[in-house]
C-alpha cells in the first residue's frame, strides 16, 4: 500500500473537524484540535477556499465548510437510499396538493435538503437540494427535533434564532410545539422562516422505527392554510407520502 499524501490527510482532517462543530472555528482553533503548526494550517485552509470547501466570516475570521462540498455531495444524495425510495411519491405528492415538496434529514442541528420537486406551475423558482434550513422554524424540522431530542437540546444551548416575529425563540414554546408533534403526528409552519409562507410536514420512518427524513410540502399561507392551520386535504396528502416512503423503507405500516 502506498503512503499517504501528509497534506491531503491534513486537509481531510479540517474538514473532518469543521463537519463536526454548529460553530465557526478559527486557525488558532484548528490548529489546536489537531495538534499543526499555525502556519499549516492557515495555507491549508486558503487553498480550501479557494476551491469552495471551507468559507471565511468576514467579521470575525473564522471558518466553517463551504457550499462546494454540498454540490459535490450530489452524487451521494441521488444514491441516498431516502431520496431514491422517495422519488415516484414526492412527484405525486406535488401532483395532488399543487404546492413544491421537499425532503429534508437532519445535518448539524439544522434540515439538509435532499429532495425538493418544484410546484406544478410555471412559475420562477430554484432548487433547494443541498440547503441547509434552521430546524426550529420549519415544519420538516420540527418533525425531525420531535424524535431527535438530543439534537434539540443542543439548539437550547445555541439560542433559537428568530427570522420573523412568528417564529418560535423560547426554549419552553419549541418543547411545547414539540410535545405536539410527537402527539399529533405532523408539524407546521406558519411564517416562521419566510413571513407569507407556510409549510406542513409528516416523518419517515425506516425499518428500525426510526424517524430517518421527513417530507413535506411549502408554498404561500393562502393555498395552504385554512382556518389558521394547515388545510385538511393537504395534511393527509402529506402524511400519506410519508407513510408510503416509510414503507418502502421497510418500516411497519401504521
Amino acid at each position: 500500500m502506498g503512503r499517504a499524501i501528509q497534506s491531503i490527510e491534513r486537509a481531510a482532517g479540517i474538514l473532518r473537524l469543521l463537519s463536526g462543530r454548529t460553530r465557526r472555528l478559527g486557525v488558532v482553533d484548528i490548529a489546536g484540535e489537531l495538534g499543526l503548526p499555525k502556519g499549516t494550517v492557515h495555507g491549508l485552509l486558503r487553498t480550501l477556499q479557494q476551491v469552495g470547501f471551507v468559507e471565511q466570516d468576514a467579521e470575525t475570521g473564522k471558518y466553517q465548510l463551504g457550499a462546494a462540498l454540498l454540490h459535490m455531495g450530489s452524487s451521494y444524495l441521488d444514491g441516498n437510499e431516502l431520496r431514491t425510495r422517495a422519488l415516484n411519491w414526492s412527484d405525486s405528492l406535488a401532483t395532488r396538493t399543487g404546492e413544491a415538496v421537499r425532503i429534508g434529514t437532519l445535518h448539524d442541528a439544522q434540515v439538509l435538503i435532499v429532495h425538493h420537486v418544484f410546484r406544478p406551475d410555471d412559475s420562477l423558482q430554484t432548487l433547494d437540494v443541498g440547503s441547509l434550513l434552521p430546524a426550529h422554524a420549519t415544519g420538516l424540522g420540527k418533525v425531525l427535533l420531535a424524535h431527535h431530542p438530543y439534537v434539540a437540546n443542543e439548539l437550547y444551548r445555541d439560542g433559537l434564532s428568530a427570522f420573523t416575529p412568528a417564529t418560535i425563540s423560547s426554549r419552553k414554546g419549541l418543547e411545547r410545539e414539540l410535545e405536539k408533534v410527537r402527539e399529533q403526528g405532523w408539524a407546521a409552519d406558519i411564517g416562521e422562516l419566510v413571513q407569507g409562507q407556510a409549510s406542513c410536514a409528516a416523518p419517515i420512518i425506516d425499518r428500525r422505527g426510526l424517524t430517518v427524513g421527513a417530507m413535506g410540502i411549502v408554498g404561500a399561507c393562502e393555498r395552504l392554510l385554512e382556518d389558521g392551520g394547515p388545510r385538511g386535504d393537504l395534511l393527509t396528502y402529506v402524511r400519506e407520502a410519508a407513510r408510503s416512503v416509510s414503507r418502502e423503507l421497510g418500516a411497519i405500516p401504521w
